[in-house]
């Protein structure tokens, strides 16, 4: 057995002690300590039921290789290699997978996203297609299951999208959404263009895990919050109260705007939601850099500058840069159908983070 599955054992009781807990109904009526527990069950459970078939795979070899020793029957010994070949594969896709299980976890997979898209070079068809990547965004977001909110909008008389903020609350989405930062490229012939050129235009992805009050304490002294009237493309009122709010935080001179609900209560609380993910970021980012040289995957490095993607409509062809995948199902995936796209980022990263643990 790998040394590094020596200690697996620790999971497996940790596992049979949170199943009996599970059932006590003194667990059961603390609803706080039962999702708890539940939620370390469910993080746990890969892992002992691979380590379990891992070692029942390991017996199986074991007898295996005994049979063949012992016997002198022909068949037998047959029956013994061929099942010694085909447990010796399984042993291998085991360890493999016990490996990923074990790598450590990234600790914002599971929150809520707050994502920003911005409209880059290009003008308004930059603006058109930043339009297109939140729909695909909602769209996928819908498929999965999870809500989707809107924080602040600035569109364009044509429908499209200068920047929109949004919030996406659903189980594990910072997990699935966090390889989409970056700058997104567009090949395509826009509507207003009469010669029939392919122009190329960007949008700026960023994705935020939402930051929990108690991870980022924000000190009210530090903010400076204006109300103004809401208004939509070309000036038009949504409503005529001032409910619409802009906070600055001072310390930083970072500023979130929201006004999509008419209350004002409502669409500060969203403001600060955006706020205290931003200031989030940016200390983690200050704390990636000073760990040395952080872990630079295949994947890329979520650097907001850094180009990631392509959607050539003429082809209908989308293509990551990052892992060098193209698909040409550029209509599916602008229909929120992205989960090839995403498995495969995440097998991707996945590989060389194990690949950095085996050098380390």
């Amino acid at each position: 057995m790998f040394v590094v599955f020596e200690n697996l054992s620790v999971f497996e009781n940790r596992y049979e002690e949170l199943n009996l807990k599970l059932y006590d109904p003194d667990t059961v009526a603390q609803r706080e300590l039962y999702t708890s527990l539940m939620k370390e069950h469910k993080e746990i459970q890969p892992i002992v039921e691979t380590y379990r078939a891992y070692r029942r795979c390991e017996e199986d070899l074991a007898g295996a290789k005994e049979l063949l020793e012992e016997s002198s029957d022909r068949e037998l010994r047959e029956m013994a290699q061929q099942e010694l070949k085909e447990k010796s594969e399984e042993l291998t896709r085991l360890e493999e997978e016990l490996k990923l299980l074990l790598l450590p976890k990234d600790p914002n997979d599971e929150k809520n996203v707050i994502m920003e898209i911005r409209g880059g070079a290009g003008g308004e068809e930059a603006a058109l297609f930043a339009y297109t990547l939140y729909r695909m965004y909602t769209m996928y977001a819908e498929k999965k299951g999870w809500r989707t909110e809107i924080v602040s909008l600035n569109e364009t008389e044509l429908g499209g999208f200068k920047e929109v903020s949004f919030l996406i609350d659903g189980e594990g989405a910072y997990s699935r959404l966090k390889y989409e930062s970056g700058v997104h490229r567009v090949q395509r012939v826009p509507e207003t263009e009469t010669q029939g050129r392919i122009h190329t235009s960007t949008a700026t992805v960023a994705v935020l895990p939402e930051a929990e009050e108690v991870e980022l304490e924000i000190d009210p002294k530090d903010l400076q919050i204006d109300t103004f009237r809401s208004s939509g493309a070309g000036g038009q009122h949504i409503n005529k109260t001032s409910s619409a709010i802009r906070v600055t935080h001072l310390p930083t001179g970072m500023v979130v705007e929201c006004q999509d609900e008419r209350s004002q209560y409502k669409n500060k609380e969203k403001a600060l939601k955006v706020l205290r993910a931003r200031l989030l970021d940016q200390e983690q980012k200050k704390a990636d850099d000073q760990v040395a040289q952080e872990r630079r995957s295949q994947v890329g490095t979520g650097d907001r500058s850094e180009r990631i993607r392509t959607y050539n409509f003429p082809q209908a062809r989308v293509t990551d840069h990052r892992i060098g995948l193209t698909l040409y199902k550029l209509d599916e995936i602008l229909g929120g159908t992205l989960d090839e796209v995403i498995d495969s980022l995440t097998a991707a990263d996945r590989a060389a983070q194990l690949e950095a643990s085996q050098q380390g």
